[in-house]
């Protein structure tokens, strides 16, 4: 039975070569505009207030829209398909006292309750900025 020549490994060699010719010209590129850079004058420094400002200003900034979207995500992907786990209760009644259930624990996940819409949670989101 004969081979064919143009097997997973020839295509593999093929892949690799890719791969480095793209690495050596992506290497190349950064040789490049690290000399570049290097060549630029370097400006006056600034004052260290103005840097805190702007370090400050910067980092509430990023939390503000790194938590604002992340409070509004919704917690359980599974919430309304037919595989939640999260998706049932259980129930236990003793005598004639009201019966106890894991519905109030595992309700708000499982209808697709964001992290700001949980119920002891939410209210404390409100001192997130974002």
């Amino acid at each position: 039975m004969a081979r064919n020549s143009a097997g997973p490994k020839s295509f593999s060699r093929a892949l690799l070569r890719a791969g480095l010719t793209v690495a050596v010209a992506g290497a190349a590129l950064g040789v490049g505009g690290a000399a570049a850079a290097s060549a630029a004058p370097e400006p006056a420094a600034p004052q260290a207030a103005d840097d805190v400002t702007a370090a400050g200003a910067g980092l509430l900034q990023a939390v503000q829209g790194g938590l604002g979207p992340a409070k509004d995500l919704k917690l359980n992907p599974l919430a309304g398909t037919g595989v939640d786990p999260l998706d049932n209760a259980v129930g236990a009644s003793v005598a004639d006292f009201k019966p106890i259930t894991t519905a109030a624990a595992t309700g708000p996940l499982a209808g697709g309750a964001s992290l700001d819409e949980l119920p002891l949670v939410g209210p404390a989101t409100g001192l997130l900025p974002g």
